[in-house]
C-alpha cells in the first residue's frame, strides 16, 4: 500500500517521504519507517500532534491507500498576536 509522510522543520526544511507499507499499518509505524525521526531528532511525538490530510489522528490510526501522514510542529506564536504584529511592521 502506498502512503507518504510529510514534515516541515522549524528551520523551514520540508520533507516528503513516499513509502510502501503493509495493509493495516498505523500512522506511527509509517512515521517510524519514513526515517524522519532520525533525520529530525527535534520531533517529539509525545508532544507533537499528527494527522492525515489535515485531520488529527491518534498514532495507532490504521492508514488507507495513498494517505498522507503529517507531523505538526508546536505553535510558537499566539495566533491572536499575528495580525497585530503585521500591522506594527507595516507602520514602521
Amino acid at each position: 500500500m502506498h502512503v507518504s509522510v510529510a514534515y516541515s522543520s522549524v528551520s523551514g526544511e520540508q520533507s516528503w517521504v513516499d513509502l510502501e507499507v503493509a495493509v493495516g499499518t498505523s500512522a506511527l509505524a509509517a512515521i517510524e519507517a519514513s526515517g524522519l525521526l532520525e533525520r529530525f531528532p527535534d520531533i517529539d511525538l509525545s508532544k507533537q500532534k499528527i494527522g492525515v490530510f489535515g485531520k488529527l489522528v491518534k498514532p495507532d490510526q490504521p492508514l488507507a491507500e495513498y494517505d498522507r501522514v503529517e507531523i505538526y510542529r508546536p505553535i510558537t506564536a499566539d495566533p491572536a498576536q499575528v495580525p497585530r504584529r503585521k500591522i506594527e511592521e507595516e507602520d514602521c
